[in-house]
């Protein structure tokens, strides 16, 4: 640090290296802190996806087990000579009707169609239809 020994007071030259070590300093300190926060969102994402894919996993098992339960009540309970496969063709399709309508659904909601962004191409529309207007009014020059 630089002092003038007439006054006390420091050089332009002192003040303007300070301030660019504190800016240096202080952009430092900002990466480092960018850094650590990135680090913690990554870990928690990867966390996060870990439990939902467990549960997932979980869920399908547990759907596996209800079908078979099914299976097995059908064939138990509803068919003469534990007929089971027929259980099983009767919920294979029931299961399979059911994966069909939901395939079906999603797929419409999948559609170009319905992805579009219908209301900004209209008033873009809109937006162009009244520069137009407005340019051929005179009011905007050229």
């Amino acid at each position: 640090m630089t002092v003038d020994a007439r006054n006390g007071r420091r050089s332009i030259g002192a003040l303007l290296r300070d301030l660019a070590e504190g800016s240096a300093t202080l952009v430092r300190g900002e990466v480092r802190l960018a850094k650590i926060e990135v680090g913690a969102a990554v870990s928690g994402i990867g966390k996060g996806t870990a439990l939902v894919a467990t549960g997932a996993v979980l869920a399908l098992l547990g759907t596996l087990s209800l079908l078979a339960g099914i299976v097995l009540l059908i064939g138990d309970q509803w068919l003469p000579a534990d007929l089971y496969w027929v259980a099983a063709l009767i919920v294979l399709i029931l299961a399979g009707a059911m994966a069909a309508w939901f395939a079906k659904r999603g797929m419409a909601q999948l559609s170009p169609r319905q992805l579009a962004p219908t209301e900004t191409a209209t008033t873009l529309k809109e937006d162009a239809e009244w520069l137009k207007q407005r340019r051929t009014s005179g009011v905007i020059s050229s």
